[in-house]
């Protein structure tokens, strides 16, 4: 079994809340499954250290904020109504470039895609987002392949998933790439998700 992955969840105000919980829960239950080795730790982390109201105004307390995170493994970055304005927060895009550079795979969920793009990381990728930001999306990246139709797209090093939902496949499909299909099929069987691998080549 390889060593533990630090899977560092992103928050802001007005993140849409199955966007970070999905995927929370995806590897929290898969490390679980597997509590002797412990593939995962998981833990949100956010740019204070105040609580954040998400969208719908449940309030979350971040773990770590970026000045005292861990370094991260797996990086996820969900969307929602937050995106708008943290798309012009140079110092959330700034932390981005550097924490992503250094990740195995950063996950983005719906409109996380956005601040992908907008912190410069999916140039000539393929990569997709929420049905209603395609093409916000293409403005943002306009030398990116935005594929639609498509519940996510795999481009390596970054992963992009559609709208909200597709975040727990997009989760599971990061678990499958990690520590095999036969765990990401147990972890879905273990939270009840009717889950289909992606098999097709998504990376371009």
């Amino acid at each position: 079994m390889s060593a533990q992955r630090q899977v560092g969840i992103l928050l802001f105000d007005a993140v849409d809340v199955l966007d970070f919980s999905g995927p929370f829960e995806v590897f929290v239950i898969a490390d679980r499954l597997l509590r002797e080795e412990h593939p995962f730790r998981v833990f949100t982390v956010a740019e204070h250290a105040a609580p954040v109201l998400t969208r719908g105004r449940l309030s979350v307390n971040p773990r770590y904020t970026f000045q005292d995170c861990p370094p991260f493994d797996v990086l996820v970055v969900p969307g929602g109504a937050g995106v708008r304005r943290e798309e012009k927060n140079v110092v959330l895009l700034n932390w981005l470039q550097k924490v992503a550079g250094e990740a195995e795979i950063v996950l983005s969920i719906s409109t996380g895609a956005l601040l992908l793009a907008q912190a410069g990381l999916l140039g000539g990728l393929a990569v997709t987002t929420h049905r209603g930001a395609l093409e916000a999306l293409r403005r943002a990246a306009p030398d990116a392949l935005v594929r639609s139709e498509v519940r996510l797209v795999d481009a390596g090093h970054i992963v992009t998933s559609a709208g909200i939902s597709a975040g727990i496949d997009a989760a599971l499909h990061v678990v499958a790439r990690l520590l095999g299909s036969e765990m990401a099929e147990r972890t879905a069987r273990a939270i009840e998700y009717a889950w289909r691998p992606i098999t097709a080549d998504c990376s371009a």
